[in-house]
């Protein structure tokens, strides 16, 4: 593809509008409705979000995590803590979510400080996954160079033989929660003129809404 045509790509946003009076008084619950929106309207994994964090050395970095739950504390996933964002958030408990439900044409993004989730709530979710998965977070030794897709399947399958049908849950795998203290909703509309509402924390824990500029 040419850097002509790319430059030619475009999309007019039209699906929808978001301004104040849509909007909730408190950001969790504006989130409830559009991710059960986007649920309902089976957009392609509705759950997954992007997750940047900032490393020792000031450099950024994001992967695509699925989150698992959210409530009043903060929004959680589930992943390795020796990994590189797990090294990243040991550093800098601070960092960004992002979802993009490009059918319904809206993003939100999430800042706030990131720690750990209750390890109860991790030997929960643990056991609820298949147990394929529940042995790869034992072989997986995530981030770290890998010789080879054989070397993998080999440590799979030994660890499928160390821990058998069921294997607890490995001490270094479990969740984080980011706690937020600014939320942003998106809504694409006409023209580049989009709809942005954020939410921020205030010191006594109350919300201030604003629209921000496209």
């Amino acid at each position: 593809m040419s850097d002509q045509t790319l430059s030619g790509l475009r999309k007019d946003y039209e699906r929808g509008e978001f301004d104040e009076t849509m909007a909730a008084q408190a950001p969790l619950d504006q989130f409830r409705q559009w991710l059960d929106e986007a649920i309902a309207a089976k957009v392609p994994e509705p759950n997954a979000m992007t997750l940047a964090t900032v490393g020792a050395n000031g450099r950024p970095s994001t992967r695509v995590v699925l989150i698992k739950g959210f409530d009043s504390r903060g929004l959680v996933w589930y992943t390795n803590y020796q990994s590189r964002k797990g090294r990243e958030l040991a550093g800098n408990p601070h960092a960004a979510l992002q979802f993009h439900w490009v059918e319904q044409e809206r993003v939100v993004r999430i800042e706030g400080r990131v720690e750990f989730s209750d390890p109860v709530e991790a030997d929960a979710y643990y056991a609820s996954r298949p147990l394929a998965s529940r042995i790869g977070a034992w072989a997986s030794e995530q981030s770290e160079v890998l010789p080879s897709r054989a070397d993998l399947v080999k440590r799979t399958a030994e660890m499928g033989l160390r821990h058998g049908l069921n294997p607890p849950r490995p001490p270094h795998w479990g969740g984080y929660r980011l706690v937020p203290d600014y939320w942003e909703f998106w809504q694409g509309r006409r023209s580049r003129l989009h709809d942005r509402i954020c939410y921020r924390m205030q010191p006594d824990g109350s919300w201030t809404r604003q629209r921000l500029s496209p």
